[in-house]
């Protein structure tokens, strides 16, 4: 199977209009770090987001967590705690602090961070004398977390909540978007993601000092000077004015790749629903919208007669991209000493989740591949 027939998972979808934004760029000679493509970009998520929220755009998502994580004044040896059902990407920074994650497990709805297992790890970890600093909670797979919960433990103890929607761009709980509950907010522009910079990111905060601090913080911390004077590490982490321009294309088909995502989702609803032994991934309640970033589902080997890698290996073989939901992050071997709150959800969704071919480019004649590549094992 070629390369160019291959459907993968989740690859990106441009839009028509982000050469226009890019060319402007070079016409103006402003292809660093600072640029009308940069201003215009956080303008745009500002208004989309609502809130009153304050955005400035990165060089990643990865890089938003380690500024808010900086901003939240988490310092070595502090204690975070963070969704073990994840991407690594929301835990790393946590290590490049010097500080310590403390894992939670997930609840069986949303599959994102058990509101009661936080609570639970925050009494432990106070009556041992520690303090955890900050929460990063996931919306996984564009679907919310149970924000409004988590919500209440974090102000109950006065914990800083970063709200990690990289997944989640376009997502919303009771009518408000994801990425606008916590004291921040984070975003992904990945090449996989439902809009893209090509690679980026985005801290969303509700204060305009916490806006400027960011900016400073990643522009390497420098000091209001005639010549270079820092009084504080900074970072390399702003967003080029080129990735901002490519941002700026992509955010005006937001709602469309939303759309797009939606019916994928609804799609696999309709291959599966008369499939025992599969369920999916879907919204608990009509106060849950997902933008379905990707679709997931699960399979129980004993009932479908199937499992999820048989299903896996024909989608392969066949030249469709699919992927094993995520590794809990309390089984990653760098990871696997450190305290986890269990629930044995994240468990059951490693060991028989799949996700699947989700792109808003997927087309007509790719759906009916993947069909048919389905049913040679549902048959």
């Amino acid at each position: 199977m070629s390369v160019n027939n291959k459907i993968w998972l989740s690859s990106p979808h441009m839009g028509g209009r982000e050469l226009k934004y890019i060319n402007e760029a070079f016409q103006e000679n402003m292809v660093s770090s600072s640029g009308s493509n940069i201003i215009g970009f956080e303008n745009s998520l500002q208004t989309y987001l609502g809130q009153d929220s304050k955005v400035v755009a990165v060089s990643s998502g990865t890089a938003a967590i380690h500024l808010a994580l900086k901003l939240a004044g988490v310092k070595s040896t502090d204690e975070v705690l963070c969704q073990s059902f994840t991407f690594v990407a929301s835990v790393n920074p946590i290590m490049y602090m010097g500080a310590i994650p403390v894992f939670i497990d997930s609840e069986s709805e949303t599959w994102n961070m058990c509101p009661v297992k936080l609570e639970e790890a925050i009494l432990d970890r106070l009556s041992k004398g520690f303090d955890p600093k900050a929460i990063v909670v996931v919306h996984s797979y564009g679907m919310p977390a149970k924000i409004d919960q988590i919500l209440v433990v974090a102000k109950k103890y006065n914990i800083t909540l970063i709200e990690d929607a990289a997944e989640a761009l376009g997502s919303s709980y009771k009518g408000q978007k994801c990425g606008t509950f916590g004291d921040y907010g984070i975003l992904s522009f990945n090449g996989n993601k439902i809009i893209t910079t090509s690679g980026g990111g985005a801290l969303v905060s509700k204060k305009l000092a916490d806006k400027e601090k960011t900016i400073f913080l990643a522009t390497q911390a420098k000091d209001e000077a005639i010549h270079y004077q820092h009084s504080e590490i900074g970072y390399n982490y702003r967003m080029s004015n080129i990735s901002a321009g490519i941002g700026r294309g992509q955010i005006e088909v937001l709602e469309q790749r939303v759309h797009s995502r939606i019916n994928m989702h609804n799609f696999y609803e309709e291959l599966f629903e008369e499939i025992i032994g599969v369920s999916m991934l879907n919204s608990p309640n009509k106060d849950f919208e997902s933008n379905y970033w990707l679709t997931c589902i699960l399979i129980n080997e004993t009932v479908a007669g199937f499992s999820k890698d048989t299903l896996r290996k024909q989608l392969s073989q066949d030249g469709i991209e699919s992927r094993p939901l995520w590794k809990p992050m309390h089984l990653q071997p760098i990871f696997s000493d450190y305290l986890h709150f269990d629930t044995g959800v994240s468990e059951e969704l490693f060991k028989n989740g799949l996700c699947l071919p989700s792109g808003s480019n997927i087309t007509n004649i790719e759906k009916q591949r993947i069909k048919e590549s389905i049913y040679k094992v549902l048959n």
